[in-house]
C-alpha cells in the first residue's frame, strides 16, 4: 500500500524499527530513536543492496519517489545506484577540502563516538542549511561573509535559536578542519555577536514550595489513569527528564539496593545514571508493580504493553489537574527540586548536579568532578521525600 504524506508526518516510533514500503522498493523506516529515513532496496549484480535516499521532511515523500525512480533508471543503465551516488560525490567536493566533504568526515567521527542519534540528526539537519552557499567551496577559502549570509537567511525566518546552533555546528565543522590540518581559522569566531539573540523560556515549574504542595496533593487526587498518577508522583520524588521515566524498564529497578540504573541509550548525555530510590519511591514502585509487573515497562501505554505512556501524557495530567502550560510542566519537576535543593542550603551544589545528571562544562572543573557523592545524594533523596510529604501535609 502506498505511503502518504499523512502517514508519514504521523508515524510514531516504537521499542523496535518500523518499515513502511511504498511500493518499487522505497522504504520509510522510522526509528526507535525517532530519526525517519528514506531507504531504496535493490538487487545490483545478484545481490540485494539498500540505499539511503535522506531523513524526512528533509526530503518529503514526492522527492523521495523522484529519487527512487533516478535509481530505477540508473539500474535500466546497468548503473549500481550506490557507486553513482559515490562518484558524483567525490566530483561535487572535489579534492576533499569542500567544507561539505569536511562536515560529513565530521559527522562520520561523531558516529563513531556513538553520540546520540538524535543528536547527529539536530547536526546534519543544521548543516544542511549551510550546504547550498558553503558545500561546495574550499573551506580555506571561506571567510566571515558568507557563513554570515547563511545565519542571516535563518534569522529573516525568525529562527534566531536555529541560527545561533548553527554558528556553533559550522564552528565545529572548522574547528575539526584545523584539528586535520585542512584550514588555519574559524570565521564564526568574528561572528559571535553578529545574531540576534533569542529570548530564551524557561520551562515552566511552580517553585514556591507552599503552591508546590498544593500541586503534590493535586496529583494524590488524580482521577485519570494510575500509570499518569504513580508517574507524576515519581517525577516529584525523582526529577527525572520525563523521557527516562517514561520508558523506564522494572529490570532497571534494584528493590534491595534501592537504585535505578539508567542505560546509556536513554540519557541524554549517553552515560548510564544511578539514582539512590527513597522509601517513598519505592512504595510508590511496588504498588505499580502489582499492576504492571508482568510486563517489561513500568509504564505501559493504554493501546499497547509494549509502547511507554506517550510524552504528552504527563502534561495533558497536569492540565487536567488545571495547571496551564505556563505554570507547570513534567519537565518543570526538575527545575522545582534544582531550586527548592539549592535554596535549603543543606546539600552541596555538586551532589544536586550529579543527581540531575548534569555534565560539568568545564573539563578541568569535571576532571576533578567524577565522584558520583553518592552517600550524599541517598541522604539528599531521602531528605527530599521527607520534605515533600511535610509540603503535602502542610497549608491545608
Amino acid at each position: 500500500m502506498a505511503l502518504s504524506d499523512m502517514k508519514c508526518r504521523n508515524a510514531r516510533p516504537t521499542d523496535k524499527l518500523q518499515k513502511f514500503s511504498d511500493g518499487e522498493g522505497l522504504q520509510f523506516w522510522v526509528q526507535p530513536t525517532g530519526a525517519r529515513l528514506w531507504r531504496l532496496a535493490y538487487r545490483f549484480g545478484g545481490k540485494q543492496k539498500l540505499l539511503a535516499l535522506g531523513t524526512y521532511p528533509l526530503i518529503t515523500l514526492a522527492a523521495a519517489r523522484e529519487a527512487r525512480d533516478a535509481a530505477k533508471k540508473l539500474l535500466l543503465a546497468g548503473i549500481d545506484p550506490s557507486e553513482d551516488k559515490k562518484q558524483r560525490k567525490l566530483l561535487q567536493y572535489g579534492s576533499g577540502d569542500s567544507f561539505r566533504a569536511i562536515a560529513e568526515e565530521y559527522v562520520a567521527k561523531l558516529k563513531r563516538e556513538e553520540r546520540a542519534p538524535a543528536t547527529i540528526t539536530k547536526i546534519e539537519w543544521l548543516l544542511s542549511f549551510a550546504y547550498p552557499t558553503l558545500g561546495t567551496r574550499s573551506i580555506k577559502e571561506i571567510d566571515a561573509p558568507p557563513v554570515l549570509r547563511v545565519l542571516r537567511e535563518a534569522e529573516i525566518r525568525g529562527r534566531y535559536e536555529t541560527a545561533r546552533r548553527l554558528r556553533s555546528t559550522i564552528g565545529s565543522v572548522f574547528r575539526y578542519a584545523i584539528a586535520t590540518a585542512r584550514a588555519q581559522n574559524d570565521p564564526t569566531f568574528a561572528l559571535r555577536g553578529a545574531l540576534t539573540t533569542p529570548i530564551i523560556t524557561p520551562r515552566a515549574a511552580i517553585t514556591d514550595p507552599k503552591a508546590f504542595g498544593a500541586m503534590l496533593r493535586a496529583i494524590d487526587a488524580f482521577d485519570g489513569q494510575l500509570v499518569t498518577r504513580v508517574a507524576l508522583q515519581l517525577m516529584a520524588l525523582l526529577f527525572p527528564r520525563p523521557g527516562e521515566l517514561r520508558a523506564a524498564e522494572w529490570s532497571e529497578f534494584d528493590f534491595d539496593k534501592a537504585v535505578w540504573t539508567i542505560p546509556p541509550g536513554r540519557m541524554k548525555m549517553r552515560r548510564p545514571h544511578h539514582s539512590p530510590l527513597s522509601r517513598q519511591a519505592l512504595e510508590r514502585l511496588q504498588g505499580l508493580r502489582d499492576i504492571t509487573g508482568r510486563g517489561t515497562l513500568i509504564f505501559p501505554g493504554v493501546r499497547t504493553p509494549k509502547r511507554p505512556i506517550s510524552d504528552n501524557t504527563l502534561n495533558a495530567a497536569l492540565r487536567r489537574l488545571g495547571y496551564g502550560k505556563n505554570e507547570a510542566t513534567a519537565h518543570g519537576f526538575r527545575a522545582t527540586a534544582s531550586s527548592l535543593l539549592n535554596e535549603c542550603g543543606k546539600w552541596h551544589p555538586d551532589a544536586i548536579e550529579r543527581q540531575l545528571a548534569h555534565v560539568e562544562a568545564n573539563e578541568i572543573r569535571r576532571a576533578y568532578a567524577r565522584g558520583e557523592h553518592w552517600q550524599d545524594r541517598v541522604k539528599m533523596m531521602q531528605w527530599w521525600a521527607d520534605y515533600l510529604e511535610e509540603l503535602r501535609a502542610s497549608h491545608h
